[in-house]
């Protein structure tokens, strides 16, 4: 009986790196451009926002008035946190490093599709605030069932960009040196934001 020979972890370590940084860094910007949104919906309907929490040790929320229009505010979070990635996707489809656009487009689909499709059930976060402020439980899951699977569609056929299956670890060296080193900028300006 042979063994075959481990693989050369060395030559995994930027893959790993690649797929790592990808992952936190579409967390970390998702919550981001999620909040932005329930700012942008906040101040276009005349809602006061009191405080942004954007931290990489917590989950992101945006405190605000709910005197006038409380719905546009909670909708503004997983609307524009599912739209704008799309857009910047869009808008740089043809560049060379457009797949990590794509992917986190893909990421913030799903991420705000099963937030409010799976919250519509369990009524925390954004869900249950649109729920108690009037909103059908059947947008929320109407909102999941469109958003989620797109997001995944966009992952389709991304693999081998990540060094998967037929790329075998060969990952893009430029992609590593980006992601890590925007991962790293966010989790500074959270950290030292969040110090203040």
């Amino acid at each position: 009986m042979s063994v075959e020979p481990s693989p050369n972890l060395g030559g995994r370590l930027p893959q790993a790196v690649l797929v790592a940084s990808t992952l936190m860094l579409s967390w970390l910007a998702m919550q981001a451009v999620h909040e932005a949104g329930h700012v942008l919906a906040a101040w276009a309907s005349g809602e006061a926002v009191h405080r942004v929490v954007l931290h990489p040790l917590a989950i992101s929320r945006t405190d605000v008035t709910h005197d006038r229009h409380p719905r546009i505010v909670a909708w503004g979070g997983p609307v524009v946190g599912a739209t704008l990635p799309l857009g910047m996707f869009a808008l740089a489809r043809r560049r060379r490093l457009s797949y990590l656009l794509r992917f986190f487009a893909g990421f913030c689909l799903v991420a705000n599709g099963a937030y409010l499709g799976v919250g519509a059930f369990d009524g925390v976060g954004d869900a249950g605030d649109l729920l108690r402020f009037g909103a059908s439980r059947w947008s929320l899951v109407a909102f999941g069932l469109a958003a989620a699977p797109s997001g995944l569609a966009l992952w389709h056929g991304l693999g081998p960009h990540f060094g998967l299956a037929p790329a075998r670890g060969d990952v893009e060296p430029e992609a590593v040196r980006w992601t890590a080193a925007l991962l790293a900028a966010i989790v500074a300006a959270e950290m030292i934001a969040g110090a203040c």
